[in-house]
């Protein structure tokens, strides 16, 4: 964080997601990618990400939860503050959002960090199911997705336990 934004060459706000989340919350020691958002984007952030995954040889993916689900409302304001370097701000993307994706595919290293979520208060199974309500009627956009699968998966997982 702190190299990207020394060589940045303007403001901005980066959203962390996934195994990024995992490692600074620590539920997962490791992670084999960086994924992030950018909003806005601060200038020079590519040549930034560019010469930082040469010198730390790590893979940076442009990718966040709104890539696969629709977004849930305010999913910035919920989004959880980290730190702030130079001029750019830096956040996990808002838990309910990257749980709710992360339930969506289904994986079990996916279902690992979700229960980490819940455990860590990051997120409570209530949020999870007001979140599917609020983005079904926008599930159409996403042809990948099948909305009665996704139902499922996110009603298993809040009936799973009584933990949030």
């Amino acid at each position: 964080m702190e190299a990207f934004a020394r060589r940045v060459r303007g403001p901005g706000r980066v959203y962390l997601v996934g195994g990024a989340t995992a490692v600074l919350h620590g539920w997962r020691a490791t992670t084999v990618d960086i994924d992030l958002k950018m909003e806005p984007e601060p200038a020079g952030a590519f040549e930034a990400i560019a010469a930082i995954k040469d010198e730390l040889d790590v893979n940076v993916e442009l990718a966040a939860p709104d890539q696969f689900i629709p977004p849930l409302p305010q999913w910035q304001t919920r989004s959880v503050f980290i730190a702030r370097y130079e001029s750019v701000e830096f956040f996990h993307y808002d838990p309910a959002s990257q749980a709710l994706a992360k339930l969506e595919r289904g994986h079990a290293r996916d279902l690992d960090d979700v229960h980490a979520m819940v455990d860590r208060g990051l997120v409570t199974r209530q949020a999870l199911e007001l979140g599917f309500e609020q983005i079904r009627s926008g599930l159409e956009r996403y042809p990948g997705i099948d909305p009665d699968s996704f139902e499922q998966k996110v009603r298993a997982f809040v009936d799973s336990g009584s933990t949030g």
